[in-house]
């Protein structure tokens, strides 16, 4: 059986997965949504980029889990590509969806103009959840945001700020990397180095950002056909 890890990105925690988890499960999936630390029902815990890494490390060999599709959304796709490293031989095919890939070296925010993140983290220890209006042109109602911004929470400043550390080639891995085109038209970056890899396929999904909320069934599919496509 498959175990799909998920893990969502800034602000969130497993909350966020609750239909796509429900999808997959109806579809005979072992499902396993992480909240990471300081996130959601784990605020206050203290939290830097490593901690991120051993949260779904330690999770997936605490469940034992084998034949592991590892879910990374947004921001979380920086733990989730260095945990996918240290988990291969439990590691079945590796998932981001419209997520930050790791570099070595290099922190979540590196690569793009965050200078106001930056300054939030430095003044308060953490990034700002956001606003019904950061959610604008994504695909998502006036009820799912208003739920999105209700339960976000502050994020851990640190894991956004420190570095990743990878000792190999995440291009050696199955993946899949799904781009949510409402925010963006193809991939950028670390993530486009990534697909030119011969074990790597693009997913293009039309909504936003945050899919688990505007097109969760859709997301499900995409998740299963990633194990189950011949």
């Amino acid at each position: 059986m498959t175990n799909f890890v998920l893990v969502a990105g800034a602000w969130l925690g497993a909350w966020a997965w609750d239909e796509v988890a429900a999808a997959l499960r109806a579809a005979g999936h072992g499902v396993h949504p992480l909240t990471l630390s300081g996130l959601a029902e784990r605020q206050g815990e203290p939290a830097g980029q490593q901690t991120h890494v051993r949260d779904i490390v330690d999770e997936i060999e605490r469940l034992d889990l084998r034949d592991v599709v590892l879910v990374g959304h947004s921001y979380s796709g920086v733990p989730v590509g260095q945990a996918a490293e240290r988990i291969r031989d439990r590691l079945t095919r590796v998932v981001f969806v419209d997520a930050n890939v790791p570099v070595d070296g290099e922190s979540f925010l590196a690569g793009w103009p965050s200078d106001e993140v930056r300054k939030a983290i430095e003044a308060t220890g953490y990034w700002p959840p956001v606003t019904a209006e950061d959610c604008a042109g994504q695909g998502l109602t006036d009820e799912q945001i208003a739920r999105f911004v209700h339960r976000a929470t502050p994020h851990p400043g640190a894991t956004a700020t420190e570095p990743a550390v990878l000792t190999g080639d995440l291009g050696e891995l199955a993946g899949t990397y799904v781009k949510c085109l409402l925010d963006g038209d193809e991939p950028w970056g670390a993530a486009a180095q990534l697909l030119e890899s011969e074990r790597w396929e693009l997913v293009n999904l039309d909504t936003g950002h945050w899919p688990m909320f505007s097109q969760p069934r859709e997301l499900a599919r995409v998740l299963h056909e990633s194990v189950t496509a011949p």
